[in-house]
């Protein structure tokens, strides 16, 4: 069976498709089989991985609408060791299509059994609450939650909390919460710091390590078109990752 590790956190720009494809790319260098799946809309995922989102078909759009079998979709990343179920705008579409059909919180999960041949796989959550995040959820066996160390980026925690305590309770009882992540982590300021101890405490959940520290070239790989490990594979937020990765081994 898979280890299925959904990334999720509503609010947008706290790292999560850097987390993805970097834990990806840690991944695979350690000689696990991985799947990334791109289930945000605005596919930064699939453009991050040196994708453009406009000319790829079929995406995971196809696989959930029923136009193509999940293999049709599955593609391999360039310049990396892992593939990739990619995504478009027309996954906006998907989300509205889903809402109307019987057992939707189990769609995902289906499309994974279908492709159950990796040892992990990796779930890029959009920015929200809605039904491909509960989705991801309900497939995955873990969360991992990404927070960036600033008093406003954790408000919305306990929201998703609360939603994670539906899902367990409805769609998904073995779901594990595995901790926050840090990022954009500034150790040289008091209020990153005071930030994380706070977030650790209020809601009782473990904080991984290391933290993720801020840096321009997580901003410039994207741009690239590659994972943080194969646009600087020796920089300090690269080896953060395959650190964090050695913790997800079986």
């Amino acid at each position: 069976m898979s280890q299925i590790i959904a990334v999720a956190n509503q609010k947008g720009g706290v790292a999560k498709t850097t987390t993805v494809a970097a834990l990806a790319s840690a991944m695979a260098e350690q000689g696990r089989k991985v799947l990334a799946v791109d289930l945000d809309p605005q596919a930064c995922l699939t453009f991050s991985l040196g994708l453009e989102p406009d000319d790829v078909d079929p995406t995971i759009h196809d696989v959930l609408v029923g136009r193509v079998s999940p293999s049709q979709a599955v593609v391999e990343v360039p310049d990396d060791d892992f593939r990739l179920l990619p995504a478009n705008i027309d996954l906006a579409g998907a989300e509205a299509y889903l809402l109307t059909r019987t057992g939707r919180e189990y769609a995902l999960r289906q499309i994974l059994e279908e492709l159950g041949d990796h040892d992990v796989v990796l779930l890029d959550c959009p920015p929200s609450l809605g039904v491909l995040t509960i989705n991801a959820l309900t497939a995955a066996n873990e969360v991992v939650i990404p927070l960036q160390c600033e008093t406003l980026s954790h408000r919305g925690v306990g929201q998703l909390l609360s939603s994670i305590e539906d899902v367990r309770r409805l769609t998904n009882r073995s779901l594990v919460v595995r901790g926050i992540l840090p990022t954009m982590f500034d150790g040289r300021t008091n209020h990153a710091k005071e930030v994380l101890a706070d977030v650790g405490t209020r809601y009782g959940l473990p904080v991984l390590e290391p933290p993720i520290r801020k840096s321009i070239r997580f901003a410039e790989a994207p741009q690239d078109g590659r994972s943080i490990l194969r646009y600087a594979p020796s920089h300090p937020g690269a080896e953060a990752y395959r650190e964090l990765a050695r913790q997800f081994a079986p």
